[in-house]
C-alpha cells in the first residue's frame, strides 16, 4: 500500500471521528466522504444521486466482472469518555463501532485503484444506517444498477489476534429483529384494581416462559431471546397501569428458526393477553438478515490472504451480533470477514473502543488482491 495513502486514510478515519453522525442521519459523513473522493482521485466515477449512500466506480472494461466492496459509516448513541486527540464533538455520539476506520479504509482503497489500476470492475460503496439495518436494505439497488457479480465486506473484531483475517463459509452472523409486544387493558383506582385489567401480570407470565421457547430442541442454530424493555402504567400511585410494552430481541443462526421463534412468542403472549382480557399488538424493528457467506467468494478471501501474507482463522460458529451486509448475501455471491483487532482490544459498542488504524493496511491489501491491484 503506498504510504501516502495510508496517511491520507488515518487523517480521514480521525476527522470522520470527530463527527459522528447516528444512523439516518449521516449528512455531513457523506458529504465529506464525497469531497475526499473527489479531491484525491481522477479516475472513478462517483454516483451521487442524493441517496443516504453513495458510490464510485472504477471501470476497467464492460467484458470484464464487476466486483463491489462496502464500507458503512453510521455512529452509535454512545458518549465519547476517553481522551482522544480526534475524539467526538458530538455529545452522546462517537464512533463506537470502527465505522470510521471501515469507509476510511475504502476510501484508501479507492486511491490505490485510482492509481494503479484493476483487473475487474470495483464498485465502492460507502452505507449508510448499518446500526438500525436499514442501509443495505436501500442500498442493495446498486448491485442491479451496476451489474455487480460478487460483493466483499469486512468489519474490525476484538475477538481475534491483530492483523489477522477471520471468516467461515456459510452464516458468520446471526439473524436478529426487534419484536415489541404493547398490552391494552383498562385503568381503574389503585384502591379497586378488581375494576381494571392491569397487563403487568400478562407480562410476568410471558417473561417466565420465554426460556422454554428458546431451549435447544433439535434446531440447527443457535437461538436467542433477550428482554431489553419492560415497562407498565406510570408514576400515579393512585391509578392502576392499564398500558404496557414488552420488547425483546430475537436472533438466531439460521433465519427460518427465527421466523418460528418469533411465531412462538407471538402466540405464547396472545394466549396470556386474552386469558386476562387484553389486547395486544406487536410492532418489528431493526431487522437483520443472517450473513451467509458464499463458499467459493470466501475461498477468494482465503487465496487473497495467502498472496499478500496475512494471517487467515477459520471461525468455528458464527457471531452473535448481526450486520446488514446479509441483504447484500440474498441478492448476489458475497463474503463478509473479520480484521482482528487483537483479544486485549475493547469490544466494539464498549466505551473504551477506538478503532485500530492498522486495519486499513489490512483491510486496502486483502481487498486489492481480490480486485487484482497490480502489487507494488
Amino acid at each position: 500500500m503506498d504510504e501516502k495513502n495510508y496517511e491520507k486514510a488515518v487523517e480521514l478515519r480521525r476527522k470522520l471521528h470527530t463527527r459522528p453522525e447516528l444512523s439516518g442521519r449521516e449528512v455531513w459523513t457523506r458529504h465529506y466522504l464525497i469531497e475526499f473522493l473527489q479531491a484525491n482521485t481522477t479516475r472513478l466515477d462517483i454516483v451521487d444521486r442524493g441517496k443516504p449512500y453513495f458510490y464510485a466506480v472504477y471501470r476497467a472494461g464492460a467484458d470484464l466482472p464487476t466486483l463491489a466492496f462496502r464500507a458503512d459509516f453510521d455512529a452509535l448513541p454512545i458518549p465519547e469518555t476517553i481522551d482522544l486527540p480526534w475524539g467526538s464533538q458530538t455529545p452522546g455520539v462517537s464512533h463506537k463501532c470502527g465505522h470510521d476506520g471501515h469507509s476510511a479504509g475504502l476510501a484508501a482503497f479507492a486511491l490505490e485503484v485510482d492509481q494503479k489500476g484493476a483487473a475487474c470492475n470495483v464498485v465502492f460503496l460507502f452505507q449508510h444506517g448499518e446500526e438500525t439495518g436499514i442501509g443495505a436494505c436501500e442500498a442493495k439497488e446498486v448491485l442491479a444498477a451496476e451489474g455487480v457479480d460478487e460483493i466483499y465486506g469486512l468489519h474490525n473484531s476484538s475477538g481475534f489476534d491483530a492483523g489477522t483475517v477471520a471468516l467461515k463459509d456459510g452464516v458468520v452472523q446471526m439473524a436478529s429483529r426487534g419484536l415489541s409486544a404493547f398490552f391494552s387493558g383498562t385503568p381503574s383506582h389503585a384502591g379497586y384494581p378488581e375494576l381494571g385489567k392491569n397487563p403487568s401480570f400478562a407480562m410476568a407470565d410471558a417473561v417466565a416462559q420465554l426460556p422454554q421457547l428458546v431451549q435447544d430442541s433439535g434446531r440447527q442454530g443457535q437461538v436467542l431471546c433477550t428482554i431489553v424493555q419492560m415497562s407498565a402504567g406510570g408514576p400515579d400511585f393512585g391509578v392502576q397501569a392499564s398500558e404496557g410494552v414488552l420488547r425483546l430481541t430475537l436472533r438466531a443462526g439460521v433465519e427460518r428458526e427465527l421466523d418460528a421463534l418469533q411465531r412462538n412468542i407471538e402466540g405464547l403472549v396472545r394466549s396470556l393477553a386474552e386469558e386476562q382480557g387484553l389486547e395486544v399488538r406487536f410492532e418489528l424493528a431493526d431487522v437483520f438478515p443472517e450473513t451467509t457467506n458464499d463458499p467459493a467468494c470466501a475461498d477468494k478471501v482465503r487465496a487473497a490472504c495467502r498472496v499478500v501474507g496475512v494471517p487467515q482463522v477459520e471461525m468455528t460458529a458464527p457471531l452473535r451480533p448481526s450486520e446488514d451486509f446479509g441483504g447484500y448475501c440474498k441478492s448476489c455471491p458475497a463474503a463478509f470477514f473479520y480484521v482482528g483487532n487483537g483479544k486485549d482490544h475493547p469490544p466494539i459498542h464498549d466505551a473504551a473502543f477506538d478503532f485500530r488504524d492498522q486495519n486499513i493496511r489490512t483491510a486496502v491489501a486483502v481487498f486489492s488482491a481480490l480486485a487484482g491491484v497490480p502489487a507494488d
